[in-house]
């Protein structure tokens, strides 16, 4: 039996997000699904870094899988990507020690939200930015991000109900860049609670449209209330764009 690292991508415009569920469409059950063909009607169950919701995108999610087949990295990639619906892509596939585990490993995550900062929109882009047409204060939003990084409680950008007891982060690093008509907030982290990116896009957005100051954000975060918190923003501008292992051992 081998465990198998695999780093993928996927527009997730028409997932109802990556875990498995019954009767909808998800990343994991289309995964499921191309190795349980591959193993011969064999169920196969993946382990991914994490969740990503409906309409959320992935340019490196990580997910692992043990399989008794023996096969070069090269051709799981490419019969995977044959069995595989046109909007998941396996970039790479790499034999890992028995002990790896994608979600458990990991040592930091990047997320990437893209925004169309423009006053007209772009249909074909509308599924992949999150369209905001007024002025933004960039250089306020920059001010903004730099209270969200160390480590801190993010209860207050967690989505409420949330039941996960610690919600201790830390941020390494907030990056807001103006790419063209896009500007993009990068957020690095060892971690990240439900909606805790979305949340924390849609609380700078608040900031750069002049609505409060960036020290606002300082505050809120130290209520550790999600109801002090500003509106989250959208799923279809965020991207899980990358996940490290600080050692992996490849076989």
């Amino acid at each position: 039996m081998a465990r198998l690292k695999c780093v993928i991508a996927y527009d997730g415009i028409r997932f109802s997000g990556y875990q498995i569920q019954p009767n909808q469409r998800t990343v994991q059950g289309e995964l499921e699904k191309a190795l349980k063909y591959m193993h011969k009607n064999e169920g196969i169950r993946v382990t991914a870094s994490g969740r990503t919701d409906a309409g959320v995108h992935a340019a490196g999610q990580v997910i692992h899988f043990d399989s008794p087949l023996t096969m070069p990295s090269e051709n799981w990639r490419k019969a995977l990507n044959t069995l595989l619906p046109d909007d998941i892509s396996i970039k790479q596939v790499q034999s890992v020690a028995d002990d790896f585990h994608a979600r458990f490993d990991v040592t930091r995550k990047e997320y990437r939200y893209r925004i169309l900062h423009r006053k007209e929109s772009d249909i074909f882009r509308r599924f992949y930015t999150y369209h905001v047409p007024t002025y933004l204060d960039i250089e306020a939003m920059r001010e903004a991000a730099t209270y969200i990084i160390g480590t801190h409680d993010f209860s207050a950008f967690c989505a409420a109900g949330t039941k996960m007891i610690d919600k201790v982060r830390t941020v390494y690093d907030v990056r807001i860049e103006q790419q063209g008509d896009e500007l993009v907030v990068a957020m690095i982290g060892s971690g990240f609670l439900y909606q805790m990116v979305r949340i924390t896009v849609g609380n700078l957005l608040v900031v750069g449209e002049g609505k409060t100051t960036p020290l606002t954000i300082a505050t809120i975060l130290a209520t550790k209330d999600r109801k002090k918190a500003f509106a989250t923003a959208p799923p279809q501008g965020l991207y899980l764009w990358k996940v490290s292992y600080e050692s992996l051992n490849a076989l």
